[in-house]
């Protein structure tokens, strides 16, 4: 089977975050990056205050319904890093977003390590980010919008990731 991890990079919604757990534990994901701003449930050593920690929990567990503690996660400032040491240990990293150079996703076999990263719900992954990526992958639209929810679009990646032959 293979294994793959996602990144959810700079999101805003308690709500898309719980959700994206969600999906995850459904899909067999080996493990959820938190990361940026993303707000992530309560865990140890936490810094943020208490009450703080405890309503953004709250918030994730209402779309998450009890997969913030069936999925393995982990909370990270700086993606950046985090990117090099999966690279490093084999990972290929794929950015899930809209670019002139991105491929498309039906098109993508994908390898036995596969990092699916998700950025933004608006603006999308920054540039920066995007450069550190080992490529783009594309969801194709074939409506009048421009683009998929951020929980969406990860649910239909993950699903090809983890069932393509």
């Amino acid at each position: 089977m293979r294994d793959i991890i996602i990144i959810a990079h700079n999101l805003r919604s308690c709500h898309n975050v719980g959700s994206l757990l969600r999906t995850a534990e459904g899909l067999g994901v080996t493990k959820v990056i938190l990361s940026g701003y993303t707000p992530h449930p309560a865990h140890a050593n936490d810094r943020r205050l208490p009450h703080e920690a405890a309503k953004i929990t709250n918030q994730i567990h209402k779309t998450a319904l009890g997969a913030e503690d069936m999925v393995k996660w982990d909370y990270h400032k700086d993606i950046l890093p985090v990117i090099a040491k999966l690279q490093s240990e084999g990972w290929t990293v794929a950015a899930v977003e809209q670019s002139e150079v991105s491929k498309d996703l039906p098109d993508y076999h994908p390898p036995q390590k596969i990092v699916l990263l998700m950025g933004r719900e608006v603006e999308g992954v920054e540039q920066e980010v995007l450069d550190a990526c080992d490529l783009t992958l594309e969801i194709p639209m074939l409506g009048k919008k421009e683009s998929y929810n951020v929980v969406q679009a990860a649910a239909m990646a993950l699903y090809h990731c983890r069932f393509t032959v």
